[in-house]
């Protein structure tokens, strides 16, 4: 499949499924700093966050796929909703770490491939201090590391990255689903929001992203692929 590159101007073009692919990707999409909070989702034309199936895998390709592999490969965290855990069918990530933000503990309906042998350094669970004993227990049999956050069961967005960058987990990619990513752009914490637009019009119970204010964004990078995905990455200005 191939993916070409029309901001910045340079309509260079790569096939992306082959490892020389996979490698421009990376140079587009890499970031340097030690720090960062990226946002990276996709969405329909009318801005659904889901399929028919209510899930992203009936949005998604095979270069967005890989897209995904490249940002995940470039944080040291994925962070997610146990909503979504439980609607996607979440699997570990090969190379960074999964964070699930939840208050209740249910991990029902994941695959995260998890048992006795687990190492608890893969898959984190994020919640409220006051419930961190609670669910350490409920989910001991997970092999899961607990990352409690001070304050009330809301959490604050600011707060889950001070607790996750306290265990040096500092290069953050959030995938959402709707609500955790519109709790983190309004606390005005994304760096770099990362789109991907499927070429369909599907009905939308709600959008992928509903933030109560405007950041002050640039695109700093665009591309496009054969099957009419576009890939966007908006910078914040700070």
């Amino acid at each position: 499949m191939i993916v070409t590159e029309v901001m910045p101007r340079s309509l260079a073009a790569c096939e992306v499924l082959t490892a020389e692919g996979r490698e421009w990707l990376r140079e587009r999409y890499h970031r340097s700093d030690a720090e960062y909070v990226r946002l990276n989702m996709i969405t329909t034309l009318t801005g659904a966050a889901s399929g028919s199936d209510g899930t992203s895998e009936t949005l998604t390709s095979r270069v967005d796929r890989r897209v995904l592999g490249v940002i995940r490969a470039d944080a040291d965290v994925v962070l997610v909703g146990a909503q979504s855990v439980r609607a996607e069918g979440y699997v570990v990530p090969r190379t960074a770490r999964l964070a699930v933000v939840t208050s209740s503990g249910d991990l029902s309906g994941h695959r995260l491939s998890l048992g006795p042998d687990a190492t608890p350094d893969r898959v984190l669970l994020v919640c409220p201090a006051e419930a961190a004993a609670r669910l350490a227990e409920r989910t001991s049999q997970y092999g899961v590391q607990i990352v409690p956050v001070p304050g009330g069961s809301h959490l604050e967005p600011r707060a889950i990255i001070e607790a996750l960058a306290a265990r040096g987990y500092t290069r953050i990619v959030c995938e959402g689903g709707p609500s955790l990513a519109t709790q983190f752009a309004d606390a005005g914490v994304i760096d770099e929001y990362c789109v991907t637009v499927a070429p369909v019009v599907e009905p939308a119970d709600r959008p992928f992203l509903n933030p109560g204010i405007r950041p002050d964004t640039e695109v700093v990078g665009a591309l496009v692929d054969e099957a009419g995905f576009s890939y966007l990455r908006l910078r914040v200005r700070r």
